[in-house]
């Protein structure tokens, strides 16, 4: 069975899932296209090249006709989680009749974390879905029956993203108008918190954010600016300090709720953009709460087309498990320079001789065989560089056009990961905040001394093993800094022409595509 699935709206993507094996997905925003792009004539060509033949199943995540949830529906619309709510017809398309699947975005995050699971099919579990908007629990059952447990907070996400909004003097007063950067960069700063404690005008703040209802919609920014904190400046120290209180805040409605409903010992999924909360993930790690935690790495809504696939898959033939997929799903890269290097010199790689620029400080781009889905740069779409110096995580910052109070994140040879970082399972996703041990890395070590680590064993990742294998002999250390290799605001760089241009642009000391070195003149 070939099940073709789509995902409208923001992160909008296209996948294939055949016979049980998820065969590829393309996105929209790779390719060096805006963050978040929903799908364009573009990627549906794409796409459409690399089907062999007509699907015999459409299964569309549902979506509403705007940008906010509660606008009216598309499809199988948003909201919904209880069964029997899909839509399933026979259509014509490209001149053959096929299926027409069609069920809720709150399902889609559901079946996504449980089909790519390494849990067994039938096995119960809790799940949470978090994200801008829903912020719930629920029991998965053997037959796969979703029960509801509860709605600890409404708009975890928006809420937590709106509060930098509130501090931030670029950001307009707009109803309506968000920004999805804004959560990634709340986590960043969270870390700088010292907790002390909150005065009376940021006790209210919070209250009044994790009480609003329908924050983005119905509340812009000035409707805080009775706040000290209304354009305050997202880098002063007392934001900073709020912003480790909201996040303490919200992770606890949730952590509360679990502790208090979900009494049976069983594993727990995480769906939605909250699951890209480094943070919060490891404290549900280490909550106890749970036999094993899932997160999957397109944990956000670039995973929803996979998940209404799965959910497709398991109304259409009684199975909800994916035998076989990878993080490493997307397009291979486009070589499209005519064989002109520009400013750099190309050569044969040679692990041993990238290792040894590393070492002696040069930063280069990394580009091995298909993109990664979802948003982590996990050794395909990577800029690398040694992980000791401070002064190398500022020119990576640099390079990357942001924030110098952002984190660089680490890949790691899975063997070596707890000699350096408080880490004792495996993280092949980069989706978890791991202590550093070990003080020379001091260019990966955030102001909280944490990292978000990603793990490679040599059948995940066998260029990006044999590179970090190379490295530690050189410096007896298997980890290297890693960030993704994107102009800013922009998808992954797939293609050549882009990638000589980025590199240019931004001094690179070279860059491998494949087996191919290519290093300054």
């Amino acid at each position: 069975m070939r099940i073709l699935a789509m995902k409208p709206g923001h992160d909008g993507h296209i996948a294939l899932i055949e016979d049980r094996i998820l065969r590829w997905q393309v996105e929209a925003e790779k390719d060096s296209f805006p963050r978040y792009e929903t799908i364009t004539p573009d990627l549906f060509v794409r796409a459409a090249q690399m089907l062999d033949d007509v699907p015999d199943v459409l299964a569309i995540n549902g979506w509403v006709k705007g940008i906010h949830s509660v606008e009216p529906p598309v499809g199988g619309g948003y909201f919904g989680w209880e069964d029997g709510r899909e839509l399933v017809s026979t259509i014509n398309f490209m001149g053959k009749s096929v299926t027409l699947f069609e069920s809720t975005h709150e399902r889609s995050h559901i079946f996504c974390s449980l089909g790519l699971s390494p849990f067994p099919d039938g096995q119960p579990c809790y799940a949470l879905i978090w994200e801008g908007n829903l912020g719930c629990f629920y029991r998965i059952n053997a037959d796969r029956s979703i029960r509801r447990l509860g709605w600890p907070l409404v708009d975890p996400g928006n809420k937590y993203g709106h509060l930098f909004a509130i501090s931030d003097p670029t950001f307009p007063s707009i109803k309506g108008y968000s920004r999805l950067s804004n959560a990634g960069k709340m986590m960043a700063l969270a870390a700088y918190s010292q907790r002390k404690p909150l005065d009376a005008d940021g006790s209210r703040l919070l209250d009044e954010l994790l009480g609003a209802d329908g924050v983005v919609k119905n509340k812009p920014k000035s409707d805080f600016a009775w706040s000290r904190f209304y354009n305050l400046g997202v880098e002063h120290e007392d934001f900073k300090n709020l912003a480790g209180h909201f996040s303490d805040k919200i992770f606890d409605r949730f952590h509360d709720f679990a502790r208090a409903n979900l009494v049976d010992k069983l594993p727990l999924v995480i769906g939605g953009g909250c699951g890209l909360n480094c943070e919060w993930n490891t404290r549900w790690v280490e909550s106890g709460l749970f036999t094993d935690v899932f997160v999957p790495p397109c944990t956000n809504d670039a995973g929803a087309a996979v998940g209404t696939a799965i959910e497709a898959q398991a109304y259409l033939t009684g199975s909800a498990q994916i035998d076989r997929w990878s993080v490493y799903a997307g397009e291979e890269f486009v070589d499209d320079s005519n064989g002109r290097g520009g400013s750099f010199i190309e050569g044969p790689m040679d692990p041993k001789e990238i290792a040894a620029s590393l070492a002696g400080g040069a930063i280069i781009a990394w580009v091995q065989g298909r993109y990664e889905m979802g948003p982590r740069a996990l050794g395909n779409r990577s800029i690398l560089a040694e992980p000791f110096s401070v002064k190398t995580r500022q020119r990576l910052n640099l390079i990357k056009k942001r924030e110098e109070y952002r984190p660089i994140a680490c890949i790691c040879l899975e063997e070596q990961a707890s000699a350096y970082f408080h880490c004792d399972r495996p993280s092949p996703y980069m989706l978890y905040f791991h202590k550093v041990r070990d003080r020379n890395l001091y260019g990966i070590s955030h102001v909280d001394e944490s990292c978000r680590v990603q793990t490679v064993r040599p059948e995940q990742n066998p260029p990006a093993y044999c590179l970090l294998r190379a490295f530690s002999e050189i410096t007896g250390y298997g980890v290297l800094a890693n960030t993704s290799l994107n102009f800013n605001g922009r998808g992954f760089i797939n293609r050549m022409s882009d990638l000589l241009t980025y590199s240019t642009e931004v001094g690179l000391d070279g860059f491998v595509v494949g087996d191919r070195y290519f290093r300054r003149r």
